[in-house]
């Protein structure tokens, strides 16, 4: 299940991520990479732990817990602070799957990646090529989302980012342990939390409603792992 969210971020919080980033001192990306990766992985990020890291990784995590989207498609448990990159020209992220198990630099916090998340920093029209391509049993799927946008989407799909042919590319991207680690279960629950929305206002007042919503709860309660 691919999830496109929009506006993640404002234009103020944007500006400041800019802001903090431009005076950051960035180090090679593959400080991040499992074996594999560190193969294919081709660019810039900043260092966990400095005071820009922490400073937009606390800024990102309030913003998500504020989307009903995002608590929609993701029922986090965990979200592993977020982490951020810049792809330059020439740069770019080959084929590869995410590490299974995700721990912080402090070792404060430790997950299984069952989602992953990319939220865009940079507008398209600021650099060619960086597309996140992510491949499913129906095809690979080419993101290229305006700043502030965040897609998620399984941690078990192989994915990339296309090589940057003009301009620059800045991202933060982080992992979610979600209560529902199933991905099946976790896109009926989504499809049917969106039902069960779309219905309160078309049908407000529907005693069908309180059966669907029931259904919904007894899912989560009988899937979920807290």
């Amino acid at each position: 299940m691919i999830v496109h969210i929009e506006n993640v971020l404002d234009k103020d919080q944007l500006a400041r991520c800019r802001e903090a980033m431009q005076r950051a001192a960035w180090v090679d990306g593959r400080v991040t990479a499992g074996h594999q990766s560190r193969q294919v992985k081709n660019n810039l990020q900043l260092p966990e732990g400095g005071a820009e890291h922490q400073e937009l990784g606390v800024m990102i995590l309030r913003a998500l817990h504020r989307s009903p989207l995002f608590i929609s498609a993701a029922l986090p448990h965990t979200v592993f602070p977020p982490l951020f990159n810049r792809y330059e020209s020439g740069m770019g992220f080959g084929l590869h799957v995410d590490n299974a198990i995700r721990q912080s630099a402090d070792g404060g916090v430790r997950i299984r990646t069952d989602i992953s998340a990319t939220l865009f920093l940079s507008d398209p029209d600021e650099y060619d090529g960086g597309e996140l391509i992510i491949e499913d049993t129906y095809g690979n799927h080419s993101v290229k989302l305006p700043a502030g946008d965040l897609i998620v989407y399984p941690a078990d799909s192989r994915h990339e980012v296309a090589p940057i042919t003009r301009g620059g590319r800045v991202a933060s991207f982080f992992w979610i342990q979600s209560l529902i680690p199933d991905k099946t279960r976790r896109s009926i629950l989504f499809e049917l939390d969106a039902a069960i929305i779309q219905l309160t206002r078309d049908v407000p007042g529907n005693p069908a409603l309180v059966s669907l919503t029931a259904t919904y709860h007894n899912l989560l309660r009988q899937w979920s792992e807290v």
